[in-house]
């Protein structure tokens, strides 16, 4: 993997409000994957909490860091 694809990943929302999306996000400047996403509703006003799972996806088997990251659904947070 390159450094430029090393930079972001796909999370994949795997239930809640959000259940079926992906969104790329990037990653810690450790490497490593966001424990934590909020994203912003459409409508305005509150975000949705997602917590990083086991689930990981690889490019291949010479790859180091994932390609994408499975997220499931935590609660809703209004602003």
């Amino acid at each position: 993997m390159d450094a430029t694809s090393a930079r972001s990943y796909t999370a994949k929302l795997i239930d809640g409000p959000l259940e079926g999306k992906t969104i790329s996000t990037s990653f810690l400047t450790s490497g490593d994957p966001q424990p934590l996403l909020a994203i912003p509703a459409e409508s305005g006003g509150k975000r949705f909490s997602y917590a990083r799972t086991a689930g990981l996806e690889f490019a291949g088997e010479s790859s180091e860091l994932p390609t994408a990251v499975e997220y499931r659904y935590r609660e809703t947070l209004f602003d």
